[in-house]
């Protein structure tokens, strides 16, 4: 199992020399992935539905908090202060941005990595989001999002390419230089619900799904395994061989503490290293190869403990 931790893109870590110290630590305990998420714009009022919590409340937005990094921008400097982590988005909102600039920045990224990029995507869920940049209408935002991910593999894939869609048309361009990967930076497609798993079936390399959409539970073993299956029978009714796509999960509610699942019993992924570890392998044991695992904290210090933790104790029993 590849395991990976989240980068700060706001609050008191959000700032050069914490990020820095958090990824050089990152790479040094051997975490295969390092994650950045994705705002451009945090609107002061928000009436959309957050799919990841229990309320539909979106946490930011609490205290009127609107602070947030640029994906991109801080993609291409951990870019250039890491040697050997692999830089996930995590995810990237693909009607957020013109597909050609996402082509291009990734793949420039990709270049100047040496081959580190993974390509992260979801459609997005804020509609007040959407409205703020002038982009394509939220309602849209699933034939956008599948449209720019086409496109932006064309444009990897293809020395002179062509694309028309809806929403994007291109033709007699150049976009070089193309990514170091080839055929082009593994596709990891973010959600869980059945748009996503078709998307996934269609486009992606992964299924990236989070474990805490209350609209699609994965915070047990079962649930999480008969997603999978809904997944490889919507493969095999399209003609593509299941073992083709691979398969990580977001463990947003990992914790060295054990916690009460919300029907009782211990939530997965809490608990003594033993107890976390022996749910990570049955994870391995349903055909999982990545886990991004929730390590965040406010205090730098807390947060590399946190670290140090889960690498010493709980990695070793997982991977031996």
């Amino acid at each position: 199992m590849e395991f990976g931790v989240s980068a700060p893109i706001r609050g008191p870590l959000a700032n050069a020399a914490s990020i820095r110290t958090l990824a050089a630590k990152a790479e040094a305990l051997g975490y295969r992935y390092l994650t950045v998420s994705d705002h451009i714009v945090v609107p002061t009022e928000i009436d959309s539905t957050y799919p990841y919590s229990e309320t539909g409340d979106f946490p930011w937005s609490e205290g009127g908090d609107v602070e947030c990094m640029e994906q991109f921008t801080l993609l291409s400097w951990l870019a250039a202060i890491t040697t050997k982590i692999r830089l996930l988005t995590s995810v990237t909102v693909i009607p957020h941005r013109s597909p050609l600039f996402m082509a291009k920045s990734l793949a420039t990224i990709d270049q100047l990595s040496g081959g580190r990029v993974t390509f992260g995507c979801g459609a997005g869920w804020m509609r007040e989001e959407f409205e703020a940049l002038g982009i394509p209408p939220f309602a849209a935002r699933g034939q956008v999002t599948n449209e720019y991910i086409e496109a932006i593999k064309t444009i990897w894939t293809q020395a002179r390419p062509v694309y028309n869609g809806e929403y994007v048309k291109f033709d007699k361009i150049g976009m070089d230089p193309k990514p170091v990967q080839t055929p082009h930076p593994p596709i990891w497609i973010g959600g869980e619900s059945a748009p996503a798993l078709r998307r996934t079936v269609a486009m992606g390399d992964t299924w990236y799904p989070f474990g805490t959409n209350p609209k699609f539970a994965m915070d047990t073993h079962a649930a999480y395994g008969a997603r999978v299956e809904r997944l490889h029978g919507l493969a095999e009714a399209a003609g593509r061989d299941p073992a083709s796509i691979g398969l990580a999960y977001n463990c947003a509610f990992h914790s060295a503490q054990a916690q009460t699942h919300r029907d009782g019993g211990r939530q997965i992924c809490t608990g003594s290293p033993e107890q976390r570890a022996e749910d990570i392998r049955a994870f391995a044991d349903l055909g999982t190869t990545s886990m991004i695992v929730n390590l965040v904290d406010n205090d730098l210090g807390a947060m590399l403990d946190r670290m140090e933790e889960f690498a010493a104790n709980v990695v070793p029993l997982v991977n031996g």
